[in-house]
């Protein structure tokens, strides 16, 4: 197995006894993203009030082809930056219709930060919330398209969202052409959920572009830190969203003030206002090493799950009684997985087994009853032994 640690010294020698096996959670930063960084610094000092020509002259459009290649997507310009995904959230909300509660249809395991806001939009009847359990995993898209079938011509769903990859279990929509070219044909915005699909399974969207926003950021694949997400926009869904920032104007000026308020034609519509272009820095610089390294969505796959097979045949082997093999939720040898293990142990053991292993040194991620290990380009077989060895003196 190659290892890539070399391109990950600063991070691997700041804490040379941490294991960290949380890459789903909050991924180590390669070395190239610390140049990133100074290199948005010195842009500043050299260029002053200049340096947003260059930011969106070179530095935005150098990442949007970086990104639509890696989503085999064809217009670069239908991606717009922001430093959350839940402002564009707020924005794609916003184009939906005002004068009654928009419909919407999801599921039961989306991530906190669209949860939370439906929740509360829903608590004031704001919305109308149909959620599909994702559970059990095998039937889920079946039942998804069948919820969306049923209000077909009754109470069409103003807006689909939907995760490509759950991020409290791992479970991976493997067909998204298929679930996607399965729902009604109409006028619903589709939003997929690809933070932990982006860089952790091959993403080919070619053939679903001119439907779906997708959605995803730098914090965990992209291994490029906060501050920095992104959000493929299909022409004519959504031109005017209410919630807008004035960067949304860009490309827009040439519209007379009497035409209402202009906006950009292609993603940066979606734009807010004044941000810190230094996470962009350093996604695109990511993205460079990867190529460079001849690193795309299928090897660094690749990578991971030989690393799982690994770890999951180390615990099979050491029978360890605090992490019974059997408590796997999902099995990446015969399902289809994010980059991350999940297993099942009640709240109170998980919450003790990730207590204790942060005491050696090993970095988990706990939700609920569920302990999570993650898995990147930043580990090798020789992590995933030192792993099982911490367990086993557990």
């Amino acid at each position: 197995m190659k290892s890539y640690k070399e391109h990950f010294s600063r991070a691997l020698q700041a804490a040379p006894g941490r294991l960290h096996f949380a890459a789903h959670s909050h991924h180590l930063w390669p070395d190239v993203s610390f140049d990133a960084q100074v290199a948005c610094w010195e842009d500043a000092a050299r260029l002053a009030d200049r340096k947003w020509d260059h930011v969106f002259g070179e530095v935005v459009p150098d990442a949007q082809r970086r990104i639509a290649k890696v989503l085999n997507l064809s217009q670069p310009a239908a991606i717009a930056f922001a430093p959350n995904t839940h402002e564009f959230l707020r924005r794609l909300l916003s184009c939906l219709p005002a004068d009654r509660a928009p419909r919407i249809l999801t599921s039961d395991g989306e991530f906190h930060s669209f949860t939370r806001q439906i929740a509360r939009l829903e608590e004031e009847g704001l919305v109308a919330v149909t959620r599909v359990p994702v559970e059990p995993f095998g039937s889920f898209a079946e039942r998804f398209l069948a919820a969306a079938e049923a209000a077909q011509g009754v109470t069409d769903f103003d807006l689909i969202y939907v995760s490509q990859v759950f991020f409290n279990s791992g479970f991976a929509i493997e067909a998204l052409d298929d679930l996607v070219h399965g729902l009604p044909v109409g006028g619903s915005f589709v939003a997929i959920d690809g933070y932990h699909g982006f860089l952790a399974r091959p993403t080919d969207l070619s053939a679903v572009e001119a439907r779906v926003f997708y959605l995803s950021g730098g914090y965990k694949y992209a291994m490029a830190g906060e501050g920095v997400c992104f959000l493929h926009a299909p022409e004519g869904y959504g031109p005017r969203p209410r919630d807008t920032g004035w960067y949304a104007a860009f490309g827009a000026l040439e519209q007379t003030a009497g035409s209402g308020v202009a906006y950009a034609g292609d993603a940066g519509r979606f734009l807010g206002a004044t941000f810190d272009p230094v996470g962009i820095y350093r996604l695109r610089a990511v993205l460079t090493m990867l190529n460079d390294l001849g690193l795309g969505a299928s090897e660094i796959h690749d990578h991971a799950v030989a690393l799982q097979h690994l770890f999951i045949e180390g615990v099979t082997r050491a029978d360890l009684k605090h992490l019974p093999a059997e408590t796997l939720l999902l099995d990446p040898r015969a399902e289809p997985c994010g980059q991350f293990l999940t297993f099942d142990l009640g709240e109170a053991v998980a919450a003790s087994l990730q207590s204790r292993l942060l005491a050696e040194e090993v970095i988990t991620d706990q939700r609920g009853g569920r302990l999570r290990f993650g898995f990147g380009i930043y580990q090798d077989a020789d992590d995933v032994e030192k792993l099982l060895d911490r367990l086993t003196r557990l």
